[in-house]
């Protein structure tokens, strides 16, 4: 017996999610969305590439500081739905609880180089499994000469049915992006084709690594 095929999630039905609510301690404390990358703040960097890609049907903003200037970016900002910096799932909560399509695509403002094409592979890889998260998996040197593949869990596409499943999480005490989408069946998709950048998802975490990353 063949599996019914699903049909391919249209990006319109998705609303993209920068995430910039985080304390940046590893910054010194500093707001990491508003530090300056190749000329612009970083969220609003992270945000021009999700809009340069395959038109979503909406965009939003999660921040927890400087909401009039994230304001300025011209899409909704909304702070975690959960208080005291409670992590990047906090910051998927207020997403979903301000989503109007059926699905919200969360990127991290501090990986500004992501592929261009991830919103249709997350998709394709989500239509095709039948689960309702997807995130993506990249090689990360070991220290020992060699890669091996891992989560990058902080991307993640995700329906909006999951939403109370994650509330009920985060009211239990979970934080951790990775237990949470083991225990709700995720599909993870590799980013490992030729041609595929291995330093696509590198993050900045500090202020030497952010100057480092700049273009010439």
């Amino acid at each position: 017996m063949t599996s019914k095929l699903q049909p391919p999630i249209p990006t319109s039905a998705i609303t993209g999610l920068v995430l910039a609510g985080g304390r940046g301690s590893r910054m010194g404390g500093v707001d990491k969305g508003l530090q300056s990358f190749d000329g612009q703040p970083l969220a609003m960097h992270t945000l021009r590439r999700l809009q340069a890609g395959d038109g979503l049907g909406a965009y939003m903003l999660n921040a927890n500081r400087n909401l009039d200037v994230y304001q300025q970016f011209g899409v909704p900002v909304y702070a975690d739905a959960v208080g005291d910096f409670a992590g990047p799932l906090a910051g998927f909560l207020a997403g979903l609880d301000h989503c109007h399509t059926d699905y919200l695509l969360a990127v991290p403002c501090d990986t500004p180089l992501f592929p261009a094409d991830l919103v249709p592979r997350l998709a394709q890889a989500l239509a095709g499994s039948g689960a309702m998260l997807a995130m993506p998996s990249a090689p990360e040197a070991d220290g020992q000469g060699s890669s091996r593949m891992r989560l990058q869990p902080v991307f993640c596409l995700m329906h909006v049915s999951v939403a109370a499943g994650l509330r009920q999480y985060m009211l239990g005490g979970g934080r951790k992006i990775d237990t949470w989408f083991t225990q709700s069946a995720g599909v993870v998709v590799p980013f490992d084709r030729p041609g595929d950048d291995p330093q696509a998802f590198f993050n900045l975490n500090t202020l030497d690594e952010l100057a480092q990353a700049q273009r010439p």
